[in-house]
C-alpha cells in the first residue's frame, strides 16, 4: 500500500473506495457541490489526484454515490417512517411528507450545485433504481395498506406516491430556479391538505 493511501486509511477500517466516498459526502455536507473538483475531493482524503479513477470511472460516478451517501446520512436523523397497519393511515402519510420535505430541504445545498451536472444526478438515479428510498417505501406503505383494506382496493397507489413526491420536489425546485436564499417551510396546515386530497382518492369506499 502506497504511503498516502495508507495515511488515509489507518483512521479506520474502510476500504479507500469507501473513504473517497465518505470524504466527498463530508465536503458535500459542508460546502455543497459547486466547485467540488477531483484535486479538491483527493487533497481532503489524503491521496494522489489519479486515485479516484482507480475506483470510479469519473468524477461523476464519485459525486453521485456521494450523494446518496448524503441522502442516507439525512435520513438516519429523521423520525423512522410507519409501517401498514401503525397508528391511523392520515397520520402516517403526514409522517410520510415531512420526512420528504425535510430530506429535499437538507439536500438543498447539494442539488443547486448539480443542476449543471445532469450526469451527476442521471448516475444518482440509476444508483437508486429509479426513486429514492423515502420514495420507494412510501409506494411500499400504501400497497400494504391496499392490502390490508385500509385503503381503497383500487387505489392507484402510484398515482398517490407521484403525488406527494411531486410536492416534496416543488418545495426545492421553486428555490433553485428562483436562486432564493432558503427553501420554503411548507405550513402543517398545507401538509393537511395534502393528506386530505390524497385520502380523498385513495380512501376506502
Amino acid at each position: 500500500m502506497a504511503p498516502r493511501k495508507a495515511a488515509a486509511l489507518r483512521a479506520g477500517d474502510r476500504t479507500l473506495r469507501e473513504h473517497l466516498i465518505v470524504t466527498a459526502e463530508r465536503m458535500i455536507s459542508e460546502r455543497g457541490t459547486a466547485g467540488l473538483t477531483v484535486r479538491a475531493i483527493a487533497r481532503e482524503a489524503g491521496v494522489a489526484d489519479g486515485v479516484l479513477y482507480n475506483h470510479f470511472a469519473d468524477k461523476e460516478e464519485l459525486l453521485a454515490h456521494a450523494l446518496r451517501a448524503r441522502v442516507e446520512a439525512i435520513g438516519r436523523t429523521l423520525p423512522p417512517l410507519p409501517e401498514p397497519g401503525d397508528a391511523t393511515v392520515e397520520a402516517n402519510l403526514r409522517v410520510y411528507v415531512e420526512h420528504g420535505l425535510l430530506l429535499h430541504d437538507g439536500l438543498l445545498p447539494a442539488l443547486a450545485g448539480l443542476l449543471a451536472q445532469p450526469r451527476v444526478l442521471d448516475r444518482f438515479t440509476a444508483l437508486n433504481g429509479g426513486g429514492g428510498d423515502w420514495r420507494n417505501r412510501l409506494a411500499r406503505y400504501l400497497r400494504g395498506e391496499r392490502d390490508l383494506g385500509r385503503i381503497a382496493a383500487g387505489a392507484r397507489v402510484e398515482a398517490a406516491t407521484s403525488m406527494i413526491v411531486g410536492v416534496c420536489h416543488e418545495a426545492v425546485l421553486s428555490v433553485l430556479l428562483q436562486g432564493e436564499g432558503t427553501a420554503p417551510r411548507t405550513s402543517p396546515e398545507k401538509v393537511d391538505d395534502l393528506v386530505a386530497t390524497v385520502l380523498e382518492g385513495i380512501g376506502p369506499r
